[in-house]
C-alpha cells in the first residue's frame, strides 16, 4: 500500500483581536499569526474502497490527559480529505493516521493543523497536484486557521482568520508552552467573550503597530510587550487558576506571557534556548502546568516529509 505524510507545525496567536459578532455568528478577527516547531504528523494510506478513516495516536509521556478526539466525520483531517476529493472527483478511499503533538482544545490549532497536513498528504497520494490556492480555497471552507497552516512562518490574519498574509519577522523566537490538564471548548470562551461585551460592544480590531515593528526587528523584548489576546479575559474568567502561571511567568524573567488563542495553554516568551530550558523547569517545579514544552518560530506549514 502507498504511503504519504505530511508534517504541520501548531498555531500561536502573537495578537489577537476580536470584534463583535457577525450575523452569521463568526466575529471577525485581527491577528498575528506564527507557526512554531511544535508538530503533528498525518499519514495517509491508500485502501482498497472509498472509505476515508482516521486513528490517532498521542505523542509525549502521557502525563497529561488527552481530550478525545473524534474519529468520524468530525475529525476535520477526514472533513479535508473528502473535501479534497469532492473538488477533484477523486474516486478513492483513504486511512489517515495522526500523530499527535499539538495539544488538544489547548489554543494551538492541532484540528486546523490536522486539517492541513491531510490536504498535503491526500494530494500527494492521490496525485490530483493541486495549486497552492485550490488548496487554499478549500482550507478556507475548513476552518479559520487552517489556510495559516498551509503558509506557516508569520504571518497577518483578518475576516474570520482565513485571510493570510505574510509578515516581516527577523530571527527565531522561543516559546514555553505551559499545557494544561485538560481543554477549554474555543465556543464557550467566545460564548463568554459576547457575555462581557453584551453591554458595549467591542470595536473592530487592529494589529498593533509595535507588534510589527518587533517583528521586522527581530526584538524579542519589544515582542514580549506587544502580546495581546482580546479572548485572554474570558479564558481566565473560566479559568482563573491559569493566572498563576502568569506569575511563575514573571518570577522566571519571561519577556511575555499570553493565553494562546481561546486557552487554556499559555504560552511563555524566553530570550533564548537556555531561558526557555529555565522557565520550563520552573513550570513544572511550581506544578502550575501538567506539562512545558519549549518549541520555537516561525516554522514552514504543512509540507511532506
Amino acid at each position: 500500500m502507498r504511503t504519504t505524510t505530511a508534517r504541520v507545525p501548531a498555531k500561536i496567536n502573537l495578537c489577537l483581536g476580536v470584534g463583535p459578532r457577525r450575523d452569521d455568528g463568526y466575529h471577525p478577527l485581527a491577528t498575528v499569526y506564527q507557526a512554531v516547531d511544535l508538530c503533528d504528523e498525518v499519514r495517509a494510506t491508500e485502501v482498497d474502497d472509498d472509505t476515508v478513516t482516521v486513528r490517532t495516536q498521542f505523542a509525549g509521556d502521557g502525563t497529561r490527559e488527552q481530550a478525545p478526539v473524534p474519529t468520524g466525520p468530525d475529525n476535520l483531517a477526514v472533513r479535508a480529505a473528502l473535501a479534497l476529493r469532492e473538488a477533484f472527483g477523486v474516486d478513492a478511499g483513504v486511512s489517515l493516521a495522526i500523530r499527535k503533538a499539538i495539544p488538544v482544545m489547548g489554543g494551538m490549532a492541532g484540528g486546523s493543523a490536522d486539517a492541513a497536513a491531510a490536504l498535503v498528504a491526500c494530494d500527494a497520494l492521490w496525485g490530483t497536484q493541486a495549486k497552492r490556492r485550490e488548496l487554499e480555497e478549500i482550507a478556507a471552507t475548513l476552518g479559520s486557521d487552517v489556510p495559516f497552516l498551509l503558509h506557516g512562518g508569520t504571518a497577518l490574519g483578518g475576516g474570520r482568520g482565513e485571510e493570510v498574509s505574510p509578515v516581516l519577522a527577523r530571527g527565531r523566537f522561543h516559546w514555553v508552552f505551559a499545557i494544561a490538564d485538560h481543554g477549554l471548548s474555543t465556543a464557550q470562551v467566545y460564548a463568554e467573550y459576547d457575555v462581557l461585551h453584551a453591554d458595549s460592544p467591542p470595536p473592530m480590531p487592529e494589529v498593533p503597530q509595535a507588534l510589527l515593528t518587533a517583528l521586522a526587528a527581530g526584538d524579542a523584548t519589544g515582542l514580549g510587550r506587544a502580546l495581546s489576546n482580546d479572548l485572554q479575559a474570558p479564558a481566565l474568567g473560566l479559568r482563573p487558576e491559569l493566572q498563576r502561571v502568569f506569575e511563575v511567568a514573571e518570577e522566571g524573567d519571561a519577556l511575555g506571557a499570553l493565553v494562546s488563542g481561546s486557552g487554556p495553554t499559555v504560552m511563555v516568551l524566553a530570550e533564548d534556548a537556555s531561558h526557555s530550558e529555565e522557565l520550563a523547569r520552573l513550570l513544572l517545579a511550581t506544578g502550575v502546568c501538567a506539562d512545558a514544552v519549549q518549541a520555537s518560530g516561525p516554522e514552514a506549514g504543512a509540507h511532506l516529509i
